[in-house]
């Protein structure tokens, strides 16, 4: 009986909410409304109310900012972790989140102030739902993350540590024990010239996360946002202005509704003067150059996105998000002996590819596509349009030469520094002794 009531009750509802309004005493006092017109309206609030439904669900799954501080701050006031941030974060409370920025739940971002200057604030969470199904409540994500180094660890068994990690993930470089130095100093805080137990445990926690350990890296590099504090593995970043290299970013919810068209002209009106996008794409190619071949190793971009390239409001090329980037070592490393069937088994990232060797069905440890050759076909969209006539077509050759070139290691030295200064050049003779430059 229950069955027969329930479907009558719903198209009765559903009589009263589609056809009420369209009854014949309605329309003869308004006939200019059409039935058309109502249907679209209708329509019109359902999708609205279905995008803030989504953009209410999206927050509430990426962005666990309170999380992630109580977690830091609970471990702090234990004394289980030290930092440059920590009394800012959790007693002062004058490093500030502000807005969220997470695109996974598992590594939060927030845009933040700090000392009357706008920050970035990252934090990495587990996920909150456990593998029973259970959601967690984020402390679980430290168990395990701050249990090295262990109580009576000496200063040299440290630094011993330090440099067998950073071999492994940096490859046997000359100039290790510089970095071994540069960590340590970054991990004394109170600049006593001895590191405490919290210390070693949170320095040893951040160089887990890979964007970490390169900021600390290339430091010195200049188109790397500057490392300002951390607390535990939670770290504050220089706030780039721009966070892409495209203003108007679609919801991943909408990208199925919103015509890929229509987002790329709409970027392209909303883009900065061809000359200073020029500028960024001198600065860009600048930072390819810095990691290849630096004083710690080659990296690898991984996924050249325009989601992680930014730029300040000078038009000077910053790397908004360095996650994608990851060492030649680790990558060979994790290739090397791995089984495949096709060349996508032998991927690392988004889109660091290697060959595999069909007949040992084992992957080559050489990545096909060089950073130069990603970084290209990201600037044939970004570069091309609006460019002025007297250097479209020589832009036009060159990067279409830049996107054909190879990862093997014949053609890597000579051939991709001709191409990327070649490209700079052309660039920097038509900004240069303007505004622009």
């Amino acid at each position: 009986m229950q069955s027969l009531i329930m479907p009558r009750a719903f198209r009765r509802l559903v009589h009263l909410v589609l056809f009420c309004p369209l009854t014949k005493g309605v329309q003869s006092r308004l006939p200019a409304i059409k039935v058309k017109y109502l249907l679209l309206a209708w329509l019109s609030i359902l999708v609205t109310s279905w995008v803030l439904y989504m953009q209410y669900a999206s927050y509430s799954e990426l962005c666990r900012g309170n999380v992630c501080q109580m977690v830091i701050c609970d471990h702090y006031k234990r004394g289980i972790i030290s930092g440059s941030s920590c009394k800012a974060l959790c007693d002062q409370k004058s490093l500030i989140m502000q807005r969220c920025m997470s695109t996974s739940s598992t590594h939060q971002v927030y845009s933040g102030l700090w000392k009357e200057r706008s920050v970035i604030i990252k934090c990495g969470l587990e996920d909150p739902v456990s593998a029973d199904g259970i959601p967690e409540s984020g402390l679980r994500h430290e168990l395990g993350l701050f249990d090295k180094p262990t109580r009576g660890t000496s200063m040299d068994e440290f630094k011993d540590m330090l440099h067998s990690f950073l071999k492994t993930n940096l490859g046997e470089q000359s100039s290790l024990n510089t970095l071994v130095e540069r960590v340590i100093t970054l991990a004394d805080i109170n600049q006593d010239g001895k590191v405490s137990l919290a210390e070693a445990k949170s320095i040893w926690a951040l160089l887990q996360i890979n964007e970490f350990l390169l900021m600390v890296v290339l430091q010195e590099k200049e188109h790397t946002p500057k490392l300002l504090g951390f607390c535990g593995d939670l770290y504050v970043t220089e706030r780039v202005g721009h966070s892409s290299l495209y203003r108007l970013e679609v919801p991943h919810y909408l990208q199925a509704l919103v015509p890929e068209a229509l987002i790329s002209s709409l970027n392209h009106w909303l883009a900065p003067a061809w000359p200073r996008r020029a500028r960024i794409t001198i600065g860009l190619l600048e930072f390819v150059e810095e990691v290849f071949h630096g004083s710690y190793g080659s990296f690898l971009i991984c996924d050249a996105s325009p989601h992680h390239v930014g730029y300040n409001v000078k038009y000077d090329c910053k790397m908004a998000n360095l996650r994608s980037v990851a060492s030649e070592a680790v990558v060979r490393g994790y290739l090397k002996g791995k089984h495949c069937e096709t060349n996508a088994d032998c991927t690392y990232g988004h889109d660091c590819t290697a060959i595999c060797d069909r007949l040992v069905k084992q992957c080559n440890t050489e990545v096909v596509q060089p950073n130069l050759a990603k970084v290209c076909v990201l600037l044939q969209d970004y570069l091309l349009f609006g460019a002025p006539s007297d250097v479209r077509g020589d832009l036009e050759k060159q990067l279409r030469t830049c996107v054909t070139l190879s990862g093997l290691a014949s053609q890597m030295e000579v051939h991709h520094s001709l191409v990327l200064n070649n490209l700079k050049t052309l660039l920097w003779k038509k900004i240069s002794n303007t505004q622009y430059s």
